[in-house]
């Protein structure tokens, strides 16, 4: 039986629930509970160490939580091993891409679907459709890429496992106007092509014009949440992290 079956659909996909992260003796996430919704957009905001990427790391094996539960599909995976929760369906894509910068394009594509012993050709095609510029550069070294389509490999590489979350972390950091633009669009295409995403963002005027929800993160706890259209006419929010 898949991880699903005793899943209903009326559930949230995954649900955190009184989260804590310790590094050395210092507390980065600090008992946060939230949760997200089946094909829907979720975004985490707030400013550099407020924890967003900790609890990203968390969530996907990389970090070992101190406390709480992560529930994904209704099961629980709380500090499984990273490679587990790949298969279960939950994706990271890291912050700074980590790409193999000597690998072809298709390679490292080719390396995201590790954990699969079916055909991947109709998944490549389809990445290749949502990202052109990586088709042309198939046969290319990824090192050689600009940081813009090397983001663009990070999240094709990660689509490349089938994930049922993709866990976005800073997809922006770095990039020029016109890239950011790009891969906020193409975040919206992923899902609407039915795979549900949470998106840690310092961009949070962009990450909430696409999100469904929003939660907004202070020195590792949760302090505000909402829709997401509703957070971006908050004067509060506007003043913090919108340079409004």
């Amino acid at each position: 039986m898949p991880i699903w079956g005793l899943w209903k659909m009326s559930e949230p996909i995954l649900k955190i629930e009184d989260l804590q992260v310790n590094y050395g003796g210092i507390e980065a996430v600090k008992g946060i509970s939230f949760e997200v919704q089946e094909g829907q957009i979720v975004t985490l905001i707030g400013s550099n160490g407020a924890g967003k990427s900790s609890t990203l790391r968390t969530i996907s094996g990389l970090v070992k939580p101190s406390g709480g539960k992560i529930m994904f599909a209704g099961e629980d995976i709380t500090g499984k091993d990273p490679t587990q929760i790949v298969t279960q369906g939950v994706t990271l894509v890291p912050e700074g891409r980590r790409i193999f910068p000597d690998m072809t394009v298709l390679e490292n594509l080719k390396i995201g679907a590790y954990l699969r012993k079916d055909d991947l050709s109709a998944d490549i095609e389809w990445v290749y459709s949502l990202f052109p510029r990586l088709k042309e550069r198939s046969w290319q070294a990824g090192g050689t890429l600009s940081g813009g389509e090397q983001q663009m490999l990070a999240v094709g590489r990660a689509l490349m496992s089938k994930p049922r979350i993709l866990l976005l972390d800073e997809p922006s950091m770095g990039l020029s106007p016109l890239f950011v633009g790009e891969i906020f669009k193409i975040i919206e295409e992923v899902s609407k092509a039915g795979t549900t995403v949470l998106l840690v963002e310092q961009n949070a005027k962009k990450a909430l014009s696409i999100a469904d929800r929003g939660y907004v993160l202070e020195t590792g706890k949760i302090v505000k949440t909402g829709k997401a259209a509703d957070l971006l006419n908050d004067d509060a929010i506007k003043k913090a992290y919108l340079g409004e």
